[in-house]
């Protein structure tokens, strides 16, 4: 059991029913629940690194979590592991797309017999030769692309080259070439940059693994909007990902920010006072602020107003009105806004430890002394 624990760790999962290791995981929270409906017996085989399909148990085979099966492959057979089983599986086929032959599923045909293990391990170590191999040959025929993993199939019949490409790529040449060096069947799998950074995988500048090595399964299109509308500097040095592209996280929260800003008034239009004009600077979305400076000032001279305030100004502006202040303070909304933190004991001054510590001084006690004593009488 050794080697082959070492081989589906190699391949992305381990062999435990807690399988964390795998890019994509799935957590079975329907795993403990009995369904009464009769389903048909439908299985997640994950391969290596992000593909997954499913197939149907067809000879009712008693599976689990991390076994080795022998799949329906065109041609021939391909090795898996097992990722997923249950109710569940019904709710991932929704997410991801299905591999069909006729209408129909794939078949599972067997649990991994001994000879299966040892040619699937065979194919598992020619793929980064393969890879390797494969570039060389590809900058041979200058062709514009970049090939950026290899994927055998279990039966060594048949490899999947993942290829980057910025444009249509002309590789029939490169088909030959590939079938005459390997002695395999070859298929072409263009890939987008998200898809690559998601195969290969890394940590985020957020600290946290890679969302698309981890749980992202569907890439949707990211644009600059996405920052606009949550006042996020426009920054390509910090706006994209390892990728290249911008980064997916921008789509996560867009959704509350547009939520959020439905009835605010228009920012760029500057607001006029009989103390001058004022001009947009900034906004704080969630708390429903927006902040002015005095056209002709540095920026240092900030001044915060409620939307509902510039949406009034904005009207008496219309009207040919100026009010005589941006905002009226009120002192008891002042107050409260004083009142909401006490700073007691000091917890949040940064140079409380560079203050030296006073020394305590203890009092000295005469525990000799009698407070009824008499005074020496000479």
């Amino acid at each position: 059991m050794k080697e082959l624990e070492i081989d589906t760790i190699e391949r992305g999962i381990c062999n435990s029913d807690q399988c964390g290791c795998a890019k994509l995981h799935v957590n079975d929270w329907l795993g403990d629940i009995k369904s009464t409906v009769p389903k048909q017996d439908i299985i997640e085989v994950r391969f290596k690194n992000t593909r997954k399909d499913y197939y149907i148990n067809v000879n009712n085979l008693k599976l689990q979590v991390g076994d080795l099966v022998a799949v329906e492959a065109n041609p021939g057979h391909d090795i898996g592991i097992i990722s997923l089983t249950g109710e569940l599986v019904f709710e991932q086929m929704k997410k991801h797309k299905v591999t069909l032959v006729n209408g129909e599923l794939r078949k599972i045909y067997r649990k991994a017999k001994p000879v299966d293990i040892e040619k699937w391990k065979e194919a598992i170590s020619l793929e980064h030769q393969t890879m390797i191999r494969s570039r060389q040959i590809t900058a041979d025929l200058n062709l514009d692309m970049k090939i950026g993993d290899v994927e055998y199939q279990g039966d060594k019949t048949k490899a999947i080259f993942y290829y980057i490409a910025d444009g249509r790529v002309d590789f029939r040449q490169l088909i030959k070439v590939l079938a005459e060096t390997f002695r395999i069947r070859i298929e072409m799998k263009q890939i987008g940059a998200r898809q690559e950074a998601g195969r290969i995988g890394g940590i985020g500048p957020c600290g946290r693994e890679l969302c698309c090595a981890t749980w992202m399964c569907n890439f949707v299109s990211v644009t600059t909007n996405a920052a606009r509308y949550q006042e996020i500097s426009l920054n390509p040095q910090k706006l994209a990902g390892q990728c290249g592209k911008l980064k997916c996280c921008l789509n996560f929260e867009v959704d509350s920010y547009i939520d959020a800003q439905k009835d605010f008034p228009p920012n760029h239009i500057p607001l006029e006072t009989e103390n001058g004009t004022y001009i947009f600077f900034k906004a704080d979305i969630f708390n429903r602020k927006y902040w002015y400076t005095l056209q002709g000032n540095a920026p240092a001279s900030q001044v915060e107003v409620p939307v509902e305030m510039v949406k009034k100004i904005q009207n008496l502006n219309r009207k040919g009105k100026r009010p005589e202040k941006l905002v009226v303070e009120n002192r008891s909304d002042l107050k409260n806004e004083l009142d909401t933190f006490h700073n007691v004991v000091g917890q949040e001054d940064l140079n409380r430890f560079d203050r030296p510590k006073r020394k305590s001084r203890k009092k000295k006690r005469n525990h000799n002394r009698n407070v009824n004593r008499k005074p020496n009488s000479r």
